[in-house]
């Protein structure tokens, strides 16, 4: 079942609607507003904001869009795209995807557990391995829009999967896979995946 799931969102994805072609280019000086919270080059300091730098196109233009109107609500980007056109998230998009993600640590007492579970899954939980939708080396899949995780901070990592987990990010069907996948998870499995994705390159 998780296979034919797997299947179909590849599917769905690498068939999608067509998107406006980015411009790295125009997009640095368009993101500049961004650098404040994601850093200049999309690496952003603090780590309860994500990392954008060598994230997909595809997945950080849909992710602007649901923000923008509303359909995945998240609080300190409130208004900041409202002025912004489908062509300048598209170049924005373009110059982060086209910059290098910097990569943490993971913390060496929960990388074995972390690990296990991102290429392993749960089998007797039924939780499939986050590596065959992200990548064994955590680049992700941009055709299917899912995105880059290696190197993004364990702290917002760890946030995305317990609002997956309690349903706080319901935006789109979509998310119905890793919703499905983070209710499987326990605390400590999400602290421990989070930071194996830290450090993961």
């Amino acid at each position: 079942m998780n296979k034919l799931l797997v299947s179909l969102l590849l599917t769905l994805g690498v068939t999608g609607l067509a998107q406006a072609a980015g411009d790295a280019t125009a997009g640095q000086t368009k993101a500049a507003v961004c650098g404040a919270c994601h850093g200049p080059d999309g690496n952003s300091p603090a780590p309860t904001f994500p990392k954008l730098a060598g994230q997909g196109e595809r997945y950080l233009l849909k992710q602007m869009k649901d923000i923008k109107s509303g359909a995945r609500p998240v609080v300190p980007m409130t208004g900041l795209l409202d002025n912004l056109s489908d062509q300048d998230l598209a170049d924005i998009s373009a110059y982060f995807a086209s910059q290098k993600g910097s990569v943490g640590q993971a913390d060496p007492k929960l990388v074995a557990r972390g690990e296990a579970l991102f290429r392993g899954g749960n089998l007797a939980a039924g939780m499939p391995a986050c590596s065959g939708c992200h990548s064994p080396n955590g680049e992700g899949n941009d055709l299917a829009g899912f995105p880059q995780l290696g190197g993004q901070h364990a702290a917002y990592v760890a946030t995305q999967l317990t609002n997956f987990r309690e349903g706080v990010r319901t935006n789109d069907g979509d998310t119905m896979t890793m919703r499905s996948i983070a209710a499987k998870l326990s605390n400590k499995d999400i602290e421990a995946v989070s930071s194996y994705i830290q450090g993961l390159h």
